[in-house]
């Protein structure tokens, strides 16, 4: 597939790294990494919530923008989360968010870490308008998505049959030694975006390929084939190590669990030093989508669970690349 990395200022290397932070006191103060980042379009604007880990490996949501160059713009301060004290649960990290934008709404998925066990929230973005960041520097919880141990949610830009649908991942695999994971990527849905309903499994992993275990990555995107989905996958029969990769699959545009083509190969895997070398090795974990009036493309995501990539391409090339039936 036609791609390119794009780092900071058009050089080669990331987009963002750790020291490109500004200090955030109490809270952030020489963090650890900033990785796996959520991306929308807003009012022409390209928007992200960058995931945030401190030395006390802490985590902390943090809005950006992308300005030219290309760069990022980051936030004075994390994002504030509201609503989330009336659970009864404990939660002990907010993560990985999601953006979608729906209904004039600017919606964020998150992974919730707590007592028992992984949990997808639906929050809105109900901060500042005017400071850059389309809200992004106040969440307001709208719901959890269940009480069953899950992560990689993501929220289609648009009703399904007149409902909202969403993408996750069950946490139904314990590997050795392991956190709860999963192989296979289900449709949930709704009527009010508080009660949700399984709706059938989309896909699968694929044993003994690049992606064995798999997961949602941006929010899917509208094509005149279908919902385009990037997902990522997982190379788990390698005694050396878990690779993680990107690839794509087309879903049917009335039906997301009617999978239409998928990629027999990925998109992008780890090649560079900073993709091979981090926090955990061998990842990119695509997690941002940008898409331009144009057809460019903009895949955000996380190398290493350390810094922040960006690889260019165009829609027509993600839509290419699904090649098997």
């Amino acid at each position: 597939m036609n791609g390119v990395r794009v780092g900071r200022g058009g050089r080669e290397g990331p987009l963002l790294c750790r020291t490109d932070l500004p200090a955030m006191p109490p809270g952030i103060v020489d963090p650890t990494s900033v990785f796996n980042p959520g991306a929308a379009v807003v009012a022409g604007a390209t928007v992200l919530l960058l995931r945030v880990q401190t030395r006390g490996r802490r985590t902390f949501l943090v809005p950006a923008r992308l300005v030219a160059g290309p760069a990022l713009a980051v936030a004075d301060r994390p994002t504030a989360l509201r609503g989330h004290e009336r659970l009864p649960l404990e939660i002990f990290h907010a993560y990985d968010p999601r953006l979608t934008l729906l209904d004039g709404r600017l919606l964020v998925v998150t992974a919730l870490d707590t007592d028992r066990g992984g949990r997808l929230a639906v929050w809105h973005a109900a901060g500042d308008q005017g400071a850059g960041f389309a809200g992004l520097d106040r969440l307001e919880l709208v719901g959890l998505t269940g009480d069953h141990d899950t992560r990689n949610g993501v929220l289609f830009p648009a009703r399904i049959g007149g409902r909202w649908a969403l993408l996750e991942r069950p946490n139904r695999e314990a590997p050795a030694g392991g956190p709860p994971t999963g192989s296979a990527i289900t449709l949930l849905v709704s009527d009010d975006l508080e009660r949700w309903e399984p709706a059938g499994t989309v896909m699968a992993g694929r044993p003994r390929f690049w992606d064995e275990l798999i997961g949602a990555g941006p929010p899917p995107v509208p094509t005149a084939r279908g919902w385009l989905l990037v997902y990522h996958g997982v190379a788990t029969h390698f005694a050396a190590a878990n690779i993680y990769q990107a690839g794509c699959a087309l879903l049917a545009a009335d039906d997301p669990c009617r999978v239409l083509a998928r990629g027999g190969n990925n998109i992008l895997e780890p090649r560079e030093p900073w993709e091979l070398m981090g926090q955990v090795p061998n990842v990119v974990f695509p997690s941002g989508l940008a898409v331009g009036a144009d057809g460019t493309a903009r895949l955000f995501y996380g190398a290493a669970d350390t810094c922040v990539g960006l690889l260019e391409t165009t829609l027509d090339d993600l839509v290419a690349a699904c090649d098997e039936p």
